[in-house]
């Protein structure tokens, strides 16, 4: 019988909680979680999004995003804005506080991944970082967006 370690699927499920524990250690102080992070880290690279386009890109349920997201509000973290091209709807904005933030985490994000890749050499991290990027690419016609 095959070892539970030598189940890839198991092996990378074992790699994220690590590297969720290890995030989520270095934002506790700010009360925030590595969920709260990488909604920020994507508004970040958008003008503004709807809730649940934020469910979509990122792959959390619908419900956990409005939590998420009135975390950020009463951090000032991110607000919602009404949408400019539909004035019912309502984005989801970083604010100029969520980016300061995201700048001054910047440094302990990359200890996160430094310490969690620490036996690669760095040729490897690249090559291991292009073959997730290729596993986690969207699937064409998913129902869910392939995430």
């Amino acid at each position: 019988m095959r070892s539970l370690h030598s189940d890839t699927g198991y092996v990378l499920y074992r790699l994220g909680l690590r590297a969720g524990q290890l995030f989520n250690a270095t934002l506790q102080e700010s009360g925030l979680r590595l969920r709260h992070y990488a909604l920020m880290r994507y508004l970040s690279t958008v003008p503004g999004a709807l809730q649940r386009e934020l469910s979509v890109h990122l792959g959390y349920d619908p419900s956990a995003i409005v939590s998420l997201v009135d975390d950020l509000e009463r951090q000032d973290l991110a607000v919602r804005q009404p949408d400019p091209s539909d004035r019912r709807n309502r984005v989801v904005v970083l604010t100029e506080a969520g980016s300061a933030f995201l700048r001054d985490s910047d440094a302990a994000a990359r200890r996160v991944t430094d310490e969690l890749l620490d036996p690669l050499e760095q040729q490897e991290r690249r090559t291991l970082h292009h073959l997730l990027l290729r596993i986690a690419a969207p699937k064409p016609g998913a129902p869910d967006g392939g995430r």
